[in-house]
């Protein structure tokens, strides 16, 4: 990233490489969207593109782009004055390899349908935080750096959104 901030704007294809998937994976679990979860990643990639020159270098890059994502997908929600979960796994369903039998396959969906809905029905901020820290896989210091809390906050923060998922995802799964 020091070589794009210094001018060599040709570095940015490899940051694109290496950093789009999980971009990619953080908007889709925030939004359940695959084509929209595309175009914030190159809204993503855009603006580190014009804000090049405000990477100090300190820290890491990953935490420097989480947040300019996480900027990304809050202008998304105010821009569309509303948040669509409406959950289209198919396209992920492919990418779960599963070779136990059509059963297991079939169970598996439904847990991770559930899942996903019970995440779809909680509150933005909540959802952000097990996003960041149990799909990303996200060190609790790089969140912390990234919402701006200390690793005791978004540690709290995590222990209660799982609290809240275990709940939602239990009752949803009496019904």
């Amino acid at each position: 990233m020091l070589k794009v901030k210094a001018g060599d704007t040709g570095k940015l294809s490899l940051l694109y490489e290496r950093h789009k998937g999980k971009l990619f994976g953080f908007f889709y679990r925030l939004t359940s969207d695959g084509p929209l979860s595309e175009d914030l990643v190159q809204n993503v990639f855009y603006r580190v593109l014009k804000y090049r020159h405000t990477y100090a270098g300190k820290g890491q890059f990953l935490t420097w782009i989480y947040h300019m994502a996480r900027n990304v997908n809050i202008d998304n929600y105010r821009k569309n004055k509303r948040m669509n979960y409406q959950e289209d796994m198919q396209e992920w369903e492919g990418h779960l390899k599963d070779e136990k039998g059509p059963d297991y396959e079939m169970s598996r969906n439904q847990e991770i349908d559930l899942l996903n809905l019970a995440l779809s029905k909680m509150n933005a901020e909540k959802r952000e935080i097990l996003v960041l820290s149990k799909f990303q896989e996200l060190k609790y210091e790089e969140i912390g750096n990234i919402l701006d809390l200390s690793v005791s906050a978004v540690k709290v923060r995590v222990h209660r959104a799982m609290h809240e998922l275990k709940a939602v995802y239990q009752s949803l799964e009496t019904i």
